[in-house]
């Protein structure tokens, strides 16, 4: 068998639909100013609930966006994946016909698929006593548009569409996708990420297990209580670095590599070892050592298992030398399948502005953490290298690296 030279793969658009801000420019705005959307939940009815604050996204008109499909039709986790890919190709400077015009690859990573709309279809149908499901809202309930409509919205023939269920490492999953695909040139761009919304059913488990915070998020807090559930998309646009220098694409970071493992060890508990694994698996993809990286994005769900598991295992990892370790989800809460590509568009904006975002909320950090996480206010930062972490029940973990983008890396 030829080997065939791989190809750099750099990140050219971003699109960003969160509670705290809509676009990759009022993202960076919050991310920057440490904004918080906690508030309390209207998505469904939270009666009977002691606490019910989460992070849902409002004033979203998915008219402005969506332009080739009836938004009515489309689930909102759909919604939501089909208007990130537009924020992506728009920011890229791709046009429609171009993307057409060559190979792609869509991806796109959940964990509830559009449970939303089936959780609000039973509740309707419950309520009326009906036989039978509404077909027009059933058919808008199949995780597998998540992808396949961003596919229909740009008229894409030559394309594969998968949507990956690995519940909240899945955006991270996805862009690993995306970047073998580019990387070998099976296909000239891809679209990848993920796409969540807001959903009683996720509630309501997180809730029971007691991991729902009443008030806020505060990763590595000593007073931390749990997660907010959130909701939102993160798309990213990779093509090779042949391909965007030919047409003048502006970019935004590269992909360095990454790592996935499933260690099948607990249905909710992290295990310390493997999470340590894959983190050493992506910096070996990535061509880097732990003393190249400058900051870690991380998972950072603010649970007392999680939050201590990780930052061990990175102490595992990076020894003394740990870098500072943040988490965004205290300020959008747990979006699930789209939190790590959302974070993964945080890392980019950070190396190209310079950067390092908040963990808000923080008063005192656990001893048991020992991570400096930004606490309150984002700082300055020359970065070269940053990691992102997402790690999910079940075991599956998944670790990206971004890098500066420079003409030779050395």
């Amino acid at each position: 068998m030829t080997d065939v030279p791989a190809n750099r793969v750099v990140i050219t658009g971003l699109g960003a639909v969160s509670s705290i801000g809509l676009g990759a420019s009022e993202f960076l705005s919050g991310l920057r100013s440490g904004r918080s959307a906690a508030k309390p939940i209207t998505a469904f009815d939270t009666e009977g609930f002691d606490h019910a604050n989460g992070c849902e996204i409002v004033d979203f008109d998915p008219t402005h966006w969506i332009k080739n499909l009836e938004p009515e039709t489309l689930g909102r986790a759909s919604q939501f994946s089909v208007t990130a890919a537009r924020m992506a190709l728009e920011d890229a400077a791709l046009a429609e016909a171009d993307l057409r015009a060559g190979r792609c690859l869509i991806s796109i990573g959940t964990t509830d698929g559009e449970s939303r709309d089936l959780d609000q279809l039973v509740e309707t149908e419950v309520r009326r006593g009906a036989e039978h499901m509404d077909p027009t809202v059933t058919a808008r309930v199949p995780a597998g548009r998540l992808s396949a409509a961003i596919a229909h919205e740009f008229g894409l023939s030559r394309v594969e569409a998968v949507t990956l269920p690995t519940a909240c490492a899945a955006g991270n999953y996805a862009i690993g996708y995306g970047f073998d695909a580019v990387r070998t040139g099976e296909v000239d761009h891809a679209l990848v990420g993920g796409a969540d919304a807001l959903c009683r059913k996720t509630f309501t488990g997180f809730y029971r297990l007691g991991t729902i915070a009443p008030e806020r998020c505060q990763p590595f807090d000593i007073d931390r209580k749990g997660i907010l559930t959130g909701e939102g998309a993160g798309v990213l646009l990779l093509e090779s670095l042949d391909s965007a220098l030919a047409r003048g694409a502006r970019i935004h970071a590269e992909v360095l590599g990454y790592g996935l493992n499933c260690d099948a060890h607990h249905p909710v508990a992290p295990n310390q070892d493997s999470v340590a694994q894959c983190m050493r698996l992506a910096l070996d993809a990535a061509g880097v050592g732990p003393e190249d990286v400058d900051f870690i994005s991380a998972h950072g769900t603010g649970t007392k298992a999680n939050d201590v598991t990780e930052a061990r295992a990175i102490r595992q990892v990076f020894g003394d030398r740990t870098p500072r370790t943040v988490s965004i989800k205290s300020m959008l809460g747990h979006s699930m399948g789209a939190a790590s590509a959302l974070a993964s568009i945080g890392c980019a904006l950070a190396l190209t502005e310079g950067f390092i975002p908040p963990t808000i909320n923080h008063v005192e950090t656990d001893p048991e953490c020992s991570v400096d996480c930004v606490p309150n206010h984002a700082v300055d930062a020359e970065l070269r290298v940053v990691q992102n972490n997402g790690l999910a029940f079940g075991g599956n973990n998944s670790v990206v690296i971004f890098g500066k983008y420079e003409e030779a890396r050395t």
